[in-house]
């Protein structure tokens, strides 16, 4: 979730995301200290809608729909191998990238009033975010730092729905991808 700040996070504001909890060991402390979204509470993740609809829409229509959406979507495995970098972010890239990209597009197209990063961009690019706005100094010694923690794997069984208090994030619910 790339956002300047954690003031750029208004409460309300939800989010769909993968975890990656195996990337916490490499990446939590750079995180940490470098991602505004995981000052918000936000843990390691690759994005897979921000922003998502409004808190007050979240009903159990919007919950079932999501549960039928990525339901009929099967897990799968995700391999983090090397770092990426977009402007000003510093990532890791998760291969391949095609199942996180099609979950993106089946829930912006059954909620198109919710393009991906506000339709900011043009394209999808899955990514777990390190740190963002650092000089290309920092973001080559994180590289260097990095480099002997990857690569490492993760399996993809399901996605959060996280709301914003207007403090951090909570996760709200959790839905299963298919087995």
């Amino acid at each position: 979730m790339e956002d300047d700040s954690t003031r750029a996070f208004q409460a309300g504001m939800t989010a769909l995301i993968v975890r990656i909890p195996e990337a916490e060991p490499a990446v939590g402390r750079w995180r940490e200290r470098l991602d505004p979204s995981a000052r918000a509470g936000v843990p390691a993740h690759v994005t897979v809608l921000f922003p998502f609809l409004h808190e007050s829409r979240t009903d159990a229509l919007v919950h079932s729909a999501l549960a039928d959406v990525l339901g009929s979507r099967r897990a799968f495995d995700l391999r983090f191998e090397r770092c990426g970098r977009l402007p000003d972010v510093l990532h890791l890239v998760p291969e391949p990238d095609t199942q996180l990209r099609q979950l993106t597009e089946a829930i912006a197209g059954h909620w198109p009033e919710a393009p991906p990063y506000g339709g900011r961009f043009a394209d999808i690019v899955p990514h777990l975010t390190i740190a963002q706005g650092q000089e290309d100094a920092v973001m080559a010694e994180i590289e260097a730092d990095l480099s002997g923690e990857l690569p490492f794997t993760s399996r993809v069984s399901s996605v959060e729905l996280i709301v914003h208090d207007g403090t951090t994030w909570r996760e709200r619910a959790s839905f299963a991808l298919g087995e």
